[in-house]
Formats: C-alpha cells, structure tokens, sequence
C-alpha cells in the first residue's frame, strides 16, 4: 500500500467512526511528513491490515510531558508511544532548547544520563547520549542500571547543564520513558518546562552520532564507579541515629536497587539485610509481583515478603519502586514477628519519617522548614509545628516542586521534603526522592525503636495521640484513550461547575479550583486562591481536616481521588474507635465518588 491509499484509508476508516480525528491528523503527519519517513512502512502495514484500535491508540494524541516527564506504552511507531522518534525529539528539544536559551559563556554544555532495568531502557539511553553528542554536549554516563537519584547526584557532581534519567518509575512492563533534569539537579519547572515542550513538539532534524565512536572520543564518559562511591558515602553522613541491630528483608522489586540498598545499609553498619529472593532479579517484565507492576504503594507487593519474614525472624521489610527513588515499608505489629504486620502507607512513612527526622537534627531554627505536597498528610504540619519548624505544604503533586521549593526557601535551612507517593528526601545532596536514604533512616529509626522494645506501629500510634487520629486514602480510576481522556475533562469541569452538596455525609462547604484560582463556598460566594496553577480540586468538608482532592494523572491515563479524614488530638479517645469511625466516613466518601463517575 502506497501513502495515498493509506491517507484515504485513514480518512475513510474515520467517516465510519473506527478512528478519531485526531489520531488522522497525527497518523496523517506521520505518513505525509519526511521527518518520520523510516516509520512509513509499518504503518502502512497496519492501515492494510485496519488495525484501527492500535492506530487510534497510539496516534490519538501526542505523547506529552507531565509530573514525570515524557511516559507511555512503547510501540514502534506513533506520537502517543515511547519509541526511537518520540525519545529522540525529547532530547533534541532539550538540546535545541538549552543552545538557544542558556547562556553557557565559553564552557560547553554537558548532560548527565542513567537508565533503569527496563526493556529498551540502555538503548534509549545511548540514543539520547548520542543525540546530546551530535549537539556539543559532553555525556556523563552511567554504564550500568542505577536509581534515579543517583543520577541526580551524578548532575550536581559534574555540574552539568542537564540530565535524562531513562525510566518508567512503577509503570507497567509495557512502559518506559524520560525523566528531564535541569542543572540544580531538580527536574524541569516552568519557564524551562514549556520551552523544551515547544522545542520538542517542533523537532523536525533529529541531529545524532555514532554512540561507540563517541565513548572512543571521550565525547561520552562513563563514571559509575566514581559515582557510587561518593553518593553512597553521602547517603550514609544523612544518616541519623546509630543503632544497627535489625533483621532486614529487602526487595528491589525486579529494579536497580538490589546492589546500591544493601551496600549502602550494610556499609552504615547493617550486617542482616536479606535481600527477598523472589524479587531480586533485575528483570523489565518484574515477574513475581502482583500484576506485574512493581510499586511499593501497592500493599499486594508486600504479602509474600511477609510471609517470609514471618519465618524467617524479620523485624523490618523494605521495598523501592524499579528505579529506585520510591520506599515502601513493611513491619510487626508487636515483638512477635511471626504475627500480623502492618503495611504502611505513603502518608504514614511521611509522618513517621518527618518525626524521626526533626527529632534528631540539631540547631532547628525559626527558619528551619519541611516540605510536602496538597494532598499529603496534614499531620506533616502538625509534626512540623510541634518542633517549630515551617512548613511549605503549598504545591502542586510531583516531587520536582519540592525539589524548587528547597532553594526558594534557602537549602542551608532545608529538612526535610515528602510526598504520599512515598517519596522523601533530606538534605541537598540531590534534588528529587531517594529510596535509598529513605530505606536508611527507616531502617535506623526500627533499630533504635527495637532497642526500646517498640515497634513501628506503635510509634506511629504514639503520633497520633500526640497530633490528632489521621486517615487517608487514595483511589485510582484508570481512563484510557481519547474516550477516556474525555471522560475525565468532564469529571473534574462536574466538580468545578457543579460539585455534590454533601460527600459521605458532610456538607461541602468549599471547593479550591487549583486552574481557576478560586474558592467558591457553598453558598456561591467567589475568592480568589492563593496557590500554585494546576488541575486540582479539593472540596473541603464541613468538619476539620476531611476534605477530598481529584487530578488527572501527569503519568498515567487515570484519575486520582484522595480522601483525608482526621479526629483532632483533644477529641481522641480511642485509637480503635477512631479507625473505625473514619475507615466507615471512607467508605461513604467513596461510595458517593463512585456516582459521580
């Protein structure tokens, strides 16, 4: 089949509604446009073979950038996968973007770049070193699979113009991508972010060199030995406490951080980690995990490595996400570790983590401050207050906000920073999440714990009788394609145009329109919000701290609902009572979100 027959086989295969338009537009370039000619061929085939439902997929839309950079399904061909074309304009229009925009004065820009344990994750990596070369870019290279913070660390050490961190985070097998860093080490934030998506999307010549001639030229320059060793000695002086007696079992979820977790914890003197043998393979398909998904948000990840810690006198169990800048934990709910354990979740660790982390560092001052998203835990603030340390809690969801907020709030005076997707970073020796210095601070925070006898649980419990009874939630509804992306446009204009007059029995007494930058209370009358610009609502409910939050996913196709339920420290009475009070309060948000839909 010729273009011409594929072109009105397309427009033809839209008339009849098997297509939509703007797949045509897209698939229409696609064929038509000598930038994507080595492409034409399969497509071609697939419009011979009306392979409509994989063309409409992956040409309804043009990839884009969200709270992670450039993610999706890779496929061969098309503007809506991850494939040679879509990753190679990604770097040329970081590259064209820093040349026509950065003053760089006579020293020459340079990129840092890491892969994760993905399918296809070293060739794209090369891919991008080889089209970062071919612009005048010295590549700082990482020559094995490692974890993402790592690769920010690795920016900051070089002092590089840029860094591309090739990975797909938790996604599932079918997915990679790049992560675009900037020089502080943070990912992108505006005005830099809209500019390299202008220069992306208007990538016509995809410049690009010989990715082995460049490594012979020394254009390309692997330095991973040199890297470890200084990330992980920097890791271990965050470190907080000293006690190391704990049996540790650890997975790397089939990921990047089988080697750099257990070094690091046995080098900050943990002599039993264990890591879970099941998971410890790097392997891109992450075949012995539930769905094949390997993230450590899910509680599902957890139930075989508590099974095995049960046996085998376990005191603590610890997760990272495939590349490594997520931590999930696990531990007893009392000293009999063959028991029941609890399964934390992303708020929990922040809690946890925020208190440790406040209650060990010296010299906290009226401008010491924390860091956390809209929809994590307010019980972050409330720890925070009790130590009398600021909070910044005023930002949109993805961590390269918190990264930004560190220097606007001056990184000498930086804490700590998280988020609920159990993210947490301290210091400033990177500039996004790092599950492997969260692995080390949990680690030592149960090891001090254990020496007094405590567990996990329990401290958590002690929490919140000191700052009030909180529960959260967080439900995903995954909405794929064009149809779904219609879907939830009209979900989020419902909860701005017309929100419900109550949710699990509690008026809505507010709704916060995050895009609009308005307050609107129940009774019609209009504000304006002081907060960041994004598509988030959050509809606050008439008793203290309930409030629910919706946002499309910057990642995924789905949409996320956050519930926050909260009984306050002088009206707590009895820990069990109140869980079940605001687990039923859930359940009846839920129930109402649930017919919204």
């Amino acid at each position: 089949m010729d273009v011409d027959s594929a072109l009105q086989a397309v427009r033809q295969a839209a008339e009849n509604g098997k297509i939509s338009e703007t797949a045509v537009t897209n698939l229409s370039a696609w064929l038509s446009e000598s930038r994507y000619e080595e492409y034409r061929g399969l497509i071609t085939e697939q419009v011979k073979n009306q392979a409509w439902d994989e063309l409409d997929d992956v040409f309804w839309t043009v990839i884009p950038f969200g709270t992670g950079g450039r993610r999706g399904r890779m496929h061969p061909f098309g503007s809506n996968a991850i494939n040679d074309r879509t990753i190679g304009e990604s770097a040329q229009g970081l590259a064209t973007y820093i040349k026509e925009n950065v003053n760089l004065g006579d020293a020459p820009p340079s990129c840092a770049i890491a892969y994760d344990t993905r399918h296809r994750s070293r060739h794209f990596a090369e891919l991008c070193a080889s089209i970062m070369v071919a612009n005048g870019f010295k590549v700082y290279m990482l020559d094995d699979y490692r974890a993402t913070p790592q690769l920010s660390y690795l920016l900051r050490m070089k002092n590089c113009t840029c860094g591309i961190m090739v990975t797909a985070s938790h996604n599932p097998p079918s997915d990679n991508a790049v992560k675009v860093y900037w020089s502080t080490g943070g990912q992108i934030l505006p005005p830099h972010d809209s500019g390299i998506i202008d220069c992306v999307m208007n990538t016509d010549e995809i410049h690009q060199v010989d990715f082995d001639a460049a490594l012979e030229n020394g254009d390309v320059e692997f330095c991973t030995d040199e890297l470890d060793t200084a990330y992980q000695s920097d890791v271990i002086r965050h470190g907080l406490a000293t006690d190391t007696d704990l049996n540790i079992l650890y997975s790397p979820l089939h990921g990047v951080g089988g080697p750099i977790v257990s070094k690091t914890l046995s080098a900050a003197g943990f002599s039993n980690v264990e890591v879970f043998p099941a998971h410890a393979e790097p392997d891109g398909d992450f075949p012995n995990v539930p769905g094949h998904v390997s993230n450590p948000e899910n509680p599902a990840v957890f139930e075989a490595m508590i099974e095995y810690a049960q046996s085998h006198d376990m005191d603590l169990i610890l997760a990272t996400d495939p590349d490594s800048d997520r931590m999930g934990c696990a531990a007893p709910v009392s000293n009999d570790k063959s028991g029941d354990w609890v399964v934390f979740n992303g708020n929990q660790l922040s809690a946890l983590l925020t208190d440790f982390v406040l209650s060990k560092t010296n010299n906290l001052s009226e401008n010491s401050f924390v860091v956390k998203t809209l929809v994590t835990t307010e019980m972050v603030r409330r720890i925070a207050d009790s130590y009398n340390v600021q909070t910044n809690g005023n930002l949109l969801v993805g961590f390269k906000w918190i990264a930004g907020a560190i220097d606007d709030g001056g990184a000498e005076h930086f804490i700590y920073g998280t988020e609920e997707s159990h993210g947490f970073m301290v210091g400033e020796y990177v500039r996004d999440k790092d599950g492997v210095v969260a692995c080390l601070l949990m680690s030592q925070l149960a090891a001090e714990l254990k020496q007094q006898g405590r567990t996990l649980p329990e401290y958590l419990e002690s929490l919140w009788w000191q700052h009030g009874f909180h529960l959260e939630s967080l439900t995903n509804i995954y909405m794929k394609g064009s149809e779904g992306m219609s879907q939830m446009q009209s979900i989020m204009n419902g909860l701005r145009e017309s929100p419900p007059d109550t949710i699990g029995g509690l008026k809505v007494v507010e709704v916060r329109d995050y895009l609009t930058q308005t307050r609107t209370a129940s009774d019609g009358t209009v504000t304006p919000l002081d907060g960041p610009v994004g598509n988030l609502v959050i509809l606050d409910l008439e008793e203290e701290g309930n409030y629910v939050a919706a946002r499309p996913s910057g990642t995924e196709p789905k949409i996320k609902f956050y519930t926050f339920t909260y009984v306050p420290a002088e009206l707590l009475a009895d820990i069990d009572l109140a869980r079940k009070d605001m687990q039923s309060r859930t359940a009846a948000i839920h129930e109402d979100l649930n017919r919204l839909l």
